[in-house]
């Protein structure tokens, strides 16, 4: 890419990419006062906010922080699997948004109940509770993107490690700084977020977690 377009890409991504985060947190804190609240008024508006703020702020974000996310690694030199840390930030973000679609149906249900009456009951708990803990999780994997995005750990992934090479063979300009050897901290987490988006894929995919609860 060109220095301007460059420059706009990851003006875009940034942007998106801290509004996400701000809106997380946002549904966070109208999540917890939904499972807290006493006000039974106050609880319902909370969960008809957290479904406008779902649709018409949140979901917007995470696709655009992850497509300018693609464009800002595929069109400069640090690439989507050179880095580990790149590596890392893609699946945090892939497994955020994929968790984020997936509980977008006991959103609906708990403003539905919200819009109906009062939220009370077994299965309502349990979605209030499954709300805050998914929220905190995308919120979590969110701050460690922002994390990496500042430090940068060094180390190269194998893919990147042998892109390196050839093109040093051939002469060219290098990619990127490698940035000596990868700490095996930076390895075990690339290592854990990958398992942990297996482990939670197969679950879901099995009609656990909240699948019981649809169907009820």
């Amino acid at each position: 890419m060109t220095q301007p377009f460059r420059k706009l890409a990851l003006t875009a991504h940034v942007t998106a990419s801290v509004g996400w985060l701000g809106a997380v947190g946002s549904f966070v804190a109208l999540a917890i006062a939904g499972l807290m609240g006493k006000d039974e008024l106050m609880v319902r508006s909370a969960y008809l906010a957290t479904e406008r703020t779902t649709w018409v702020v949140i979901v917007p974000l995470a696709f655009a922080s992850l497509f300018t996310g693609l464009i800002v690694a595929l069109g400069t030199p640090w690439g989507l699997f050179r880095h580990y840390w790149v590596f890392v930030k893609l699946m945090l973000t892939i497994f955020a948004t994929v968790l984020l679609l997936l509980h977008t149906q006991p959103i609906g249900r708990l403003a539905a109940v919200a819009r109906a009456g009062p939220a009370s009951g077994p299965d309502v708990r349990a979605l209030q509770i499954q709300l805050v803990g998914d929220a905190g999780a995308a919120l979590l994997a969110l701050l460690v993107n922002v994390t990496l995005s500042i430090y940068k750990p060094q180390g190269l992934t194998l893919y990147g490690r042998r892109t390196l090479v050839e093109h040093r063979q051939n002469g060219e300009r290098e990619l990127a700084v490698a940035g000596g050897r990868t700490p095996r901290w930076i390895q075990g987490l690339a290592i854990l977020v990958v398992t942990l988006i297996v482990v939670f894929l197969i679950v879901h995919l099995a009609g656990g977690g909240l699948g019981t609860l649809h169907h009820r």
